[in-house]
């Protein structure tokens, strides 16, 4: 049910200026930055040969982001990313194991334009996990 690692995503200030030193020192490939305001963040991917790096930064004071750089001002990993080929049935196979779904419990479209969900961290022993149909 779970396939690869999709992308870690740092919460950051400017998600364009962190993620320049990617492109700088190790050649990678940077994305424009997006606006997702269904979500409240903006975001810029860092390409990796295996993965991806997403920084997000606040789009409002009402983004969670927001809310995450109050408490860690200098940023930090904010969440790590795993594809699965049926949210709808990973979504109900981890609530049948007690994981909890963040939000209404319904896929909202994520910043690759596909569903996407976010589980509790204190059900993944701290981190806060998205799963995105692959």
């Amino acid at each position: 049910m779970l396939g690869r690692l999709n992308h870690v995503a740092i919460a950051v200030g400017d998600a364009e200026k962190a993620a320049k030193i990617y492109g700088a020192a190790f050649g990678a490939d940077i994305s424009e930055a997006v606006p997702l305001p269904e979500h409240g963040v903006v975001t810029v991917f860092v390409t990796l040969p295996n993965t991806k790096i997403e920084f997000i930064q606040p789009l409002g004071e009402a983004s969670p982001i927001a809310r995450f750089l109050e408490r860690n001002a200098d940023g930090g990993i904010h969440h790590i990313c795993y594809e699965v080929p049926d949210i709808i049935a990973a979504r109900d196979i981890l609530i049948k194991e007690g994981a909890r779904v963040l939000g209404d419990g319904e896929p909202r479209i994520g910043a690759h334009g596909k569903p996407v969900l976010f589980l509790h961290p204190k059900d993944f022993s701290g981190a806060l996990v998205e799963i995105e149909q692959a």
